[in-house]
């Protein structure tokens, strides 16, 4: 069974890795699609709970972004979601615009033959 993240104290229950994140799957409340995988950290996650929006922690920057805050494509959080080890996150989302900063729907448009 599926457990939901519905409050800031839930945070606790998340296993962040050593540098303190998480990666975070991106998928479409609707259609299911998987739109983009991100990192958070605990503020991150905090930020996306009060925002309802997804923001996310830079590893190369190394800073947070909100998704769309400079695209306009942002992500309404439907509802998040951990995995059975407590060490993933989903985020069900409506998709304003595009996912990828390709300008594709998905970041996962491209097939391993």
């Amino acid at each position: 069974m599926k457990s939901k993240i519905s409050s800031p104290r839930e945070i606790k229950k998340i296993k962040f890795d050593k540098d303190g994140l998480i990666p975070a799957v991106i998928q479409d409340y609707k259609t299911n699609e998987v739109l983009m995988l991100a990192y958070m950290n605990k503020e991150s996650l905090k930020r996306t709970l009060k925002l309802n929006r997804t923001c996310f922690w830079s590893r190369s920057r190394k800073k947070f972004w909100i998704k769309g805050e400079t695209s306009g494509n942002f992500q309404i959080v439907k509802s998040i979601w951990y995995d059975c080890d407590m060490d993933a996150l989903l985020f069900k989302v409506r998709q304003i615009g595009v996912a990828c900063h390709t300008g594709n729907r998905s970041c996962f448009f491209r097939r391993l033959k």
